[in-house]
């Protein structure tokens, strides 16, 4: 204990993480300064969204918290934050990421790595078949009985797709295979941008036991352009409701699954009992059905976690290892093939509970995530139409948004700088200023956050957006894209190879690269959970 904080050394959390018992291990950076070197067990919980992020994360305030940067201060600053909310039992890694590498334990660049390494083993271990992008090109080409399912977002999809193809975001693919492929003799080609979501798609359709001929495309969309085919923007299909005889199907190829993997199923008096535990054990309650579902209808007390996702990042849904996860849907089929395949990701207490869509205890809309810290806050606010008259008399004001770098280039308030909220003082120093400081952020509440953090040491008054940027573009206010103004720099996010301008080809075929040989580093890392079942 030194300053009032616990330190341990990078050989303590080593056994640590091997002891059987809950421990969260967090990185305080930004997302883009975590990708270039974390360990690999780390969730990126940024210092400048702690707030927003840990209640979720991590919400059991005796949880054994570890928290790691650079040596850039930040872990300190994060578990002082943590102490102020309630948090009990939270540790400095002692000379962070450094430490960690100096004591022979390897250090990962990249996001999502857990799950993109997991991808790669399944292909390896399991021989998860795949074609080329010629091969496809060649079929489509041909006429051939094929379907093509993209297994990404359906906004992923939306922005850019390979021809012919459908929209079945992961965790659906089992769920709606009978009513999209009829016949036994169509083969079937699973697509994502990479490789992570297109090879745990094809597998999974694989140990459900369906009898096609079922691949994964190669590199996906990657090696779609860079072979130079051109890409679908703006792309619409997506499947039909599920017929009855297509819920059967699903239902007996996800009990194969769960026979297999040995998926326990619980009703909702465990899950209350659980609930009554879970000062002691950490719970939690994710729903895998689309984001549309959950906001129609579900059960009190889940987030929104669709299942193609949360294997795809699951390191941004439960940072918590070893703690209990409940995956829910309303018939078991989406639930179970997202729980095997946590389970061999090394998520051993996972179980499935089925949610009646007709039980009482259902809630709507989209989850809200806590904000701890905002109690007692107070700040000056603007409206948004105030603003608007105020920027259009040209009084001086300045606009600084907090929303993330990729956010703000899709669209901000016209004249607004970005910034990262922990950045902001040297970010506020480097503007030129004649009048107030105005902050923005999605719905408001980062600024408040962000305005008491700068509280008296601002060159001028600060106030917060009412609503934030929602309410700006709720009241018909028009934004501008792009990011010509930039307080920060943009390492909050990383970006996709395809988001990048010049260079993207390069950056592709150095992102397959890095996620191919993946599977190299798991065969050295005792780290890494996991038990791929052969089905």
């Amino acid at each position: 204990m030194r300053d009032g904080v616990k330190h341990i050394e990078a050989r303590e959390l080593k056994r640590q993480l091997h002891d059987g018992g809950e421990i969260a291990l967090l990185d305080a950076r930004e997302e883009g300064v975590f990708a270039r070197r974390h360990l690999l067990m780390a969730s990126v919980v940024p210092l400048s969204r702690l707030e927003l992020l840990i209640d979720d994360l991590v919400p059991r305030r005796t949880t054994r918290v570890v928290w790691s940067d650079d040596g850039d201060g930040s872990a300190l600053r994060a578990v002082e934050r943590m102490h102020g909310f309630g948090y009990q039992n939270v540790a400095v890694l002692e000379g962070g990421i450094a430490a960690w590498e100096a004591a022979g334990y390897r250090v990962y660049s990249g996001v999502h790595v857990p799950s993109k390494a997991f991808a790669e083993v399944v292909e390896h271990e399991a021989g998860t078949p795949y074609v080329s992008a010629p091969e496809l090109k060649a079929l489509i080409d041909s006429g051939a009985d094929i379907a093509i399912f993209d297994s990404r977002s359906y906004e992923e999809y939306h922005n850019n797709s390979i021809p012919t193809a459908i929209s079945v975001p992961g965790a659906e693919l089992v769920y709606r295979f009978a009513d999209l492929v009829p016949s036994v003799n169509t083969t079937v080609i699973v697509n994502c941008g990479g490789r992570t979501r297109s090879i745990i798609g094809a597998q999974a359709l694989r140990n459900a036991g369906f009898p096609n001929k079922i691949m994964s495309l190669k590199d996906g969309t990657m090696a779609w352009h860079l072979a130079g085919y051109g890409v679908i923007n703006g792309a619409v299909l997506r499947p039909p409701a599920v017929s009855e005889a297509g819920r059967q199907a699903s239902t007996k190829a996800a009990a194969r699954v769960a026979a297999h993997c040995d998926i326990r199923s619980i009703d909702k008096a465990m899950l209350s009992a659980w609930r009554s535990e879970a000062e002691q054990r950490t719970l939690y309650v994710l729903d895998v059905r689309t984001p549309e579902e959950y906001e129609a209808g579900h059960l009190a007390g889940a987030r929104s976690a669709p299942g193609g996702q949360l294997v795809q990042e699951t390191d941004a849904h439960i940072a918590t290892w070893n703690a209990r996860v409940v995956l829910t849907d309303d018939d078991g089929v989406r639930a179970t093939m997202t729980a095997s395949w946590l389970k061999q990701m090394g998520w051993s207490d996972v179980a499935v509970l089925v949610a009646d869509p007709t039980d009482g205890d259902r809630v709507t809309g989209p989850h809200k995530p806590r904000t701890l810290g905002i109690d007692g806050v107070r700040a000056d606010t603007i409206q948004p139409i105030e603003l608007r008259k105020r920027l259009s008399a040209g009084d001086g004001i300045t606009v600084i948004d907090l929303d993330t770098s990729r956010h703000y280039g899709q669209g901000h308030i016209p004249g607004a700088w970005f910034a990262i909220r922990s950045h902001l003082r040297n970010a506020i120093a480097s503007l030129p200023q004649a009048g107030p400081i105005v902050l923005a952020s999605p719905d408001g509440a980062l600024a408040q956050l962000a305005a008491a953090d700068i509280a008296g040491h601002a060159p001028a008054p600060v106030i917060v957006l009412a609503g934030g940027t929602q309410a700006w573009i709720a009241a018909g206010l028009p934004l501008e894209t792009g990011q010509g103004r930039m307080a920060s720099e943009p390492e909050d996010v990383v970006l996709s190879a395809r988001e990048r301008g010049q260079g993207r080809e390069e950056a592709m075929r150095e992102y397959l690269a890095w996620e191919i040989d993946l599977v190299n580093q798991m065969a050295t890392d005792d780290d890494q959970r996991f038990q791929v079942l052969k089905i």
